[in-house]
Parts: C-alpha cells; structure tokens; sequence
C-alpha cells in the first residue's frame, strides 16, 4: 500500500494521484447498500419530531443536523434527496472500519510525510441520477481554516468512488498544480464566502477525473476541484476521508468560527 517514487513525485508534482480499481466489487456492493442504509435512516431521523436543527444559507442550500451528522440536501426546493452527510462513518460499522484499511491509511500517510495517519472528518457524498447537483470550483483547505487555521494544509483526501465516475454522471474535476499557490482568492458575490472566483481561475487547464469503481483519488487540502450536475440515469456515490496526522483532534470537536475565513484572499 505504500507510494512508489513515482507515485510521489505525480502527487507533489499535480496535487492528485488516482489509484485504480483499488476495491473488488463484493467490497463495494458491502459499501453500497452500507450507503443507502445510512441515508435512509438519516432521512427518516429527520423528519421526525426529534430531528435537528434545519436552515438555509442566504443562496438557498438547505442543511439540517441529525444523528451526529450535518445533512446538506440536494439544491431542489422540496427535494428530499441527501446530498452530502458529513462525518458519517460513525453511523454505520463498515464505515468506520475505513478508518483501518491499510489501502486509504498508509498512502494517507505517506502523503503527509509522517508515521500514522489519524481522521480528521469523513463525508458521504451522492449525485443522485438526473438530479445530482454541482459543487462549484473551492479548496477543502477554506472549510478546514476556520476550525484549523494553523493545520488546515496538513490533511489530505482519500476519495473512494463507489460507482463509476465519468463525465455524465458528474465526475470530479481538479485543476493540476493549483495546490502550490495557496489559498485561491475567494469569489466575494456568493453567500458563504468559501467559493473560489472562478473568474481568476484557468479552467481551461482542468483535468475530468473518470475512474472505475473502486478506484480511490488522493488530493491535498489546497487543490482546487470542482463537480458537474449527474445529468445520467446513473448514481456517483463516493466515500472521503480526510486523514492528519494521528493524534490531532477530528473536526467536530475543534470551534467552527466561519469568520475566520476573511483572513484569507
């Protein structure tokens, strides 16, 4: 499981390195229905009278706590479809066993350059068929400066796609390199102010990551990407789990102050 040199110097070089077909299909059937598990029990817990706190950011996306987990629903007004959940693997066992497989630890770590890799979040990230919406162009690194500002860069992605990732049903999209330059500017017109300005980036040097299923994507915390709407009749289910250095605290636990984030370009 470790990195070849080579390995290594693609990651250094672009800020992403794709390992193919990594889990065989039973695995992943396991994950799958694991997946769809979850989010059925999420949904339901939501709609009762015990679920939590719901609300809205100032462009419409909808969000809502419950069952230790922050669900992001899909951008639809009155769509119930699950868009994200994060952290999840505490909601189901074969999740939190990932945190364990040698196959995402230990280029995790070798990535970060040190002995052991630890969590810092997960998230459980769906594009439903036909419906499945956008993520614009952002760096994971904006989100994690206003828990961490002092750690933010020190954790890398491990995305492990449980269906196959193409262009039409909303495959992931990086731009190779961008991690060198920093925090990109921030674009200032949209409401949360987390989003990259696509207009100071060049898109035109954006790579689509197709990939088979099983197949697990490594990026830093500073690589700009971004995701199409799933305009097929096809799922894109993926699991991503954010590793630092063992020993750190998991997200959850460390103060959000989204204010932070105007201390950034």
């Amino acid at each position: 499981m470790k990195l070849s040199a080579t390995e290594r110097d693609t990651y250094t070089r672009d800020g992403w390195l794709l390992r193919r077909s990594v889990y065989a299909e039973p695995e992943l059937e396991v994950l799958r229905d694991a997946s769809e598990a979850v989010v059925a029990e999420v949904t339901a817990a939501a709609d009762r009278e015990e679920s939590g706190r719901a609300f809205r950011l100032d462009n419409g996306q909808r969000f809502q706590f419950g069952r230790g987990s922050l669900i992001q629903w899909e951008w639809r007004e009155g769509s119930r479809e699950v868009r994200l959940l994060e952290p999840f693997s505490q909601l189901h066992p074969r999740f939190a066993a990932l945190w364990d497989d040698a196959r995402l630890s230990e280029p995790a770590a070798g990535l970060l350059e040190v002995a052991a890799a630890g969590p810092f979040t997960c998230k459980l990230n769906l594009k439903r068929p036909l419906e499945g919406s956008e993520f614009p162009w952002h760096q994971d690194y904006t989100y994690w400066y206003a828990r961490t500002p002092e750690h933010a860069h020190e954790i890398v992605n491990a995305m492990l796609f449980l269906d196959a990732a193409s262009e039409a049903n909303g495959a992931m999209r990086v731009l190779p390199g961008s991690h060198h330059a920093g925090p990109a500017p921030r674009d200032r017109q949209e409401a949360s102010q987390f989003l990259a300005d696509p207009a100071q980036i060049e898109t035109s040097r954006e790579v689509l990551v197709e990939a088979p299923a099983g197949s697990v994507l490594f990026f830093p915390a500073l690589l700009l990407h971004r995701s199409a709407p799933n305009l097929s009749p096809l799922p894109r289910r993926a699991v991503l789990l954010s590793f630092q250095p063992a020993g750190r605290p998991r997200q959850e636990l460390l103060p959000w102050r989204p204010e932070r984030v105007h201390e950034l370009p």
